[in-house]
């Protein structure tokens, strides 16, 4: 089969034990960042299966009735929101999904806590341009840890707050996630202000579809401390548009680390949280790392072995089964 893997931005295939997975497979991989629609097109018109790295290349309608050959969409990750998996299934088009990066995730919001609260970034440059201890820092011992969103990164995110000693607290969920939480030893706050206004730290870990977008508003981040850290590793499409921008410029709250984005990637340092002292910005770096592309490419490549076999896996579409294109 004709295989393309699109957006390999770190050029992690050449790094991957999994892609022995493909041998005997044609495959081309892009490294740059592409956009157009049209070129798009062009890359992926020959292939028989394409790789997605996430969310990186959208997949509507109108680009995949001009791809004729195109027989999986190869998704590392379950979420496909930037597929649009009817029109795939009514094109016959296997869309497969499969890995989940919580702990990755979770490792990489931690990292953000410590280095935006000890200031590790911005006195790490300032040792190198021939400064010596030009800020103060803050210990999370002691500090209250919320928690916006109690599943399986919000979780692991509250058990490095309760190792690190501090107080951790939740807000919202539904029942089953306040419930965990108690058995964790984690205090629900039952009020959405005394939440925000309480917390030293909020960390927001909620998926992003259609209830779930704006869901943080800038009354909510408002409500914090000047001295508070807001901390975004979900996806930016969880607060208000423009709210983020607005509450850090009237200091409330004091300070963010963000790993997410309105529009990824951002090139040319062209998002205005960039250019702001009190934000600590990473490019997308939860899932990004060694141990989660081995996990996330495994099943992508086993899932083109498995149409070529005759039998898909990890359907992310199933009623394409039965009509599926090249039967």
């Amino acid at each position: 089969m004709k295989v393309v893997i699109a957006d390999d931005y770190q050029h992690a295939f050449d790094q991957l034990a999994c892609r022995s997975l493909l041998a005997g497979h044609e495959v081309t991989v892009h490294h740059d960042i592409v956009t157009d629609p049209a070129l798009i097109v062009q890359r992926f018109k020959a292939a028989d299966a394409v790789v997605l790295i996430r969310e990186r290349t959208r997949m509507p309608r109108e680009l995949l009735e001009q791809l004729p050959a195109l027989r999986l969409i190869s998704q590392t990750g379950h979420a496909a929101a930037h597929v649009d998996l009817a029109a795939c299934t009514d094109l016959g088009i296997a869309v497969s999904g499969a890995g989940t990066s919580s702990e990755a995730t979770a490792e990489l919001t931690w990292a953000l806590v410590l280095a935006a609260k000890r200031k590790v970034v911005s006195e790490a440059i300032g040792l190198r341009a021939g400064r010596w201890q030009s800020s103060l820092g803050q210990s999370v011992r002691g500090l209250v840890l919320g928690i916006y969103g109690y599943g399986n990164i919000g979780s692991r995110v509250a058990r490095f707050g309760q190792a690190f000693g501090m107080r951790v607290v939740t807000h919202g969920g539904r029942e089953a996630s306040q419930a965990r939480a108690r058995a964790d030893g984690v205090e629900i706050i039952d009020s959405r202000d005394a939440f925000f206004a309480e917390c030293d730290v909020v960390s927001i870990h909620v998926r992003s579809n259609a209830s779930t977008r704006g869901i943080i508003k800038g009354s909510d981040l408002a409500l914090m401390k000047p001295t508070a850290l807001f901390v975004n590793t979900s996806r930016a499409q969880l607060i208000e548009p423009g709210a983020l921008l607005v509450a850090l410029r009237a200091g409330r709250p004091g300070f963010a680390a963000v790993d997410v984005y309105d529009t990824e990637p951002i090139l040319g340092a062209s998002d205005p949280l960039l250019a702001m002292d009190n934000v600590l910005c990473t490019p997308h770096l939860g899932y990004a790392e060694h141990t989660t592309y081995e996990e996330f490419f495994a099943p992508a490549f086993e899932a083109i072995n498995g149409l070529a076999a005759g039998h898909p896996i990890n359907l992310l579409n199933p009623d394409v089964a039965g009509r599926l294109r090249g039967r």
